[in-house]
């Protein structure tokens, strides 16, 4: 959910049969340089090599530094059938590669690769609305910022990122948070069509009556399936958001946690209202600092939805009525400022418990003090029982499955640092303090095992907290449309799904 970063911005199945699966061994050097000399030669002017004025902006294009890497090459297609095109040639040259759309994924190698080929999407910038049925085309080379100003012309708005530079099919194929999930659903319930690149380079489209398994399994079912060239997305209509920016200090966490944990447990689906929430700690400074972005749909301000939330002492309050666009476009994402780790888990919204959990965190940080760049986030997010239910109702559903009966909060490590020397300390240290924390959870009654692939850090297993009927229908589509495992043994980083 990316509040990593947040205040500094606002001031500025079964397997197919062993002998069909390529195997990652033979995925040999000579390989990727047949890949690379095959895309140079059907594409001059559209591969980068190390050597290339653009390589190094290409090849860190990400918000997140963990993420750069050293491509061989990086092929850049203007068009789907290019991208069917360059998926057929790395088949055939048993070339690893990576995808990247917009770099949601801070999973290191989910969107960038070192020795193999990145296929950057970033040119594949369809826009396209249709006002009578409010429905958007969009191509994966977009941000949300894109999507959200091309709809607003028309009074429309969609379910994306709740931050404007998030890329668009990232957020899409994992799930999806915004601010009006309680109301809509998550992104993945929105989409109503995609066009894919398949394994063997053909294209389908998939919607619920051409290829509805695969359309299924491409809502939360991230990377396993194909290449998505193209999201049809339901809109709605959308005047002004009531919008609210508040800060605190310490003295405020006790009431502010408490006003999370009411916020969730009172969420329903009648009027759509959500937030980001974070708090802040300054290892160095001590100071501790809370904040709350929220957003409603109404015509009221302060918006009614966080009166918990107006009633504390604040150190700063604004509230608003602004439009789609003036809302999104305070909210960045900047590339290449943090090495970020994320972890996270789900439980009930008991505030006590939580509260217990904010001094734990707060005192594991100053024992990582001395980290260089250390720029620690405790942040929360509502997974209502009604965003749940529209995936339940909606004929379709989706691969996450998740029972609607109760309200979650995810309590989550947003950790930034600066050098590569902190990587396994900063992320041991990550994993074991939520490791104890969902410990507890689990002893107290008040844990769930569902993880967010957007927040999960990379030793995180997402899949063991589905549906188990969800997972393996997912492998038995998987093994249908990639019988040889291009998307396992070729394109192998992010969150696979379990062989």
């Amino acid at each position: 959910m990316h509040s990593l970063t947040l205040l500094p911005l606002l001031a500025s199945v079964a397997s197919a049969g062993a002998s069909s699966h390529i195997r990652r061994s033979n995925a040999t050097t000579t390989g990727v340089a047949g890949a690379c000399a095959a895309l140079t030669a059907q594409f001059p002017d559209q591969v980068l090599t190390a050597t290339s004025a653009n390589y190094t902006f290409e090849s860190t294009d990400y918000w997140d530094v963990r993420s750069d890497a050293n491509p061989s090459c990086i092929f850049l297609p203007d068009t789907a059938d290019q991208v069917a095109t360059a998926v057929s040639l790395l088949v055939t040259n048993d070339a690893p590669f990576a995808v990247r759309g917009g770099g949601h994924m801070n999973f290191p190698g989910s969107n960038n690769i070192d020795n193999g080929v990145l296929v950057a999407l970033e040119n594949l910038m369809q826009l396209d609305v249709d006002n009578a049925t409010q429905t958007i085309d969009v191509g994966p080379g977009t941000r949300w910022v894109d999507v959200y100003d091309a709809l607003a012309p028309y009074g429309l708005y969609c379910i994306g990122g709740r931050m404007k530079t998030i890329g668009v099919p990232g957020l899409l194929l994992i799930g999806g948070w915004h601010y009006f999930n309680n109301k809509y659903g998550y992104a993945m319930d929105n989409v109503l069509e995609y066009d894919v690149v398949l394994a063997n380079g053909t294209q389908v489209t998939a919607n619920s009556t051409s290829h509805p398994d695969l359309f299924w399994a491409l809502k939360g079912g991230a990377s396993n399936f194909g290449v998505v060239t193209r999201f049809r997305l339901q809109a709605f209509e959308q005047g002004l958001l009531s919008t609210t920016i508040q800060e605190y200090g310490e003295d405020a966490v006790a009431g502010y946690i408490s006003a999370v944990c009411d916020f969730v447990e009172s969420t329903t689906s009648e009027v759509a209202a959500g937030a980001v929430f974070s708090i802040q700690y300054n290892a160095t400074t001590k100071v501790v600092a809370p904040s709350l972005l929220g957003v409603e749909q109404t015509n009221v301000s302060p918006p009614p939805r966080f009166a918990n939330f107006t009633a504390l002492n604040s150190t700063l309050a604004i509230s608003q009525l602004m439009n789609t666009t003036a809302w999104h476009n305070q909210l960045d994402t900047p590339n290449q400022m943090f090495r970020v780790q994320f972890s996270h888990r789900t439980m009930k919204p008991d505030a006590g418990q939580i509260i217990q959990y904010f001094q734990m965190w707060k005192d594991a940080v100053d024992e990582i003090a001395d980290v260089a760049g250390l720029y620690p986030t405790f942040v929360l997010n509502a997974a209502p029982a009604s965003a749940a239910r529209v995936a339940q109702t909606n004929g379709v559903g989706n691969v996450w499955g998740l029972d609607d009966s109760e309200n979650w909060l995810i309590f989550q490590f947003s950790t930034g640092w600066a050098d590569a020397a902190d990587d396994i300390r900063v992320t041991s240290w990550s994993e074991r303090l939520i490791t104890q924390m969902h410990t507890i959870n689990q002893e107290k009654g008040l844990a769930s095992e569902f993880v967010y692939m957007g927040d999960a850090g990379e030793w995180q297993d997402p899949w063991a907290g589905m549906a188990p009927e969800n997972v393996a229908k997912a492998q038995e589509i998987r093994t249908a449309y990639d019988p040889n495992g291009v998307f396992r043994y070729l394109n192998y980083g992010g969150f696979k799904l379990p062989y």
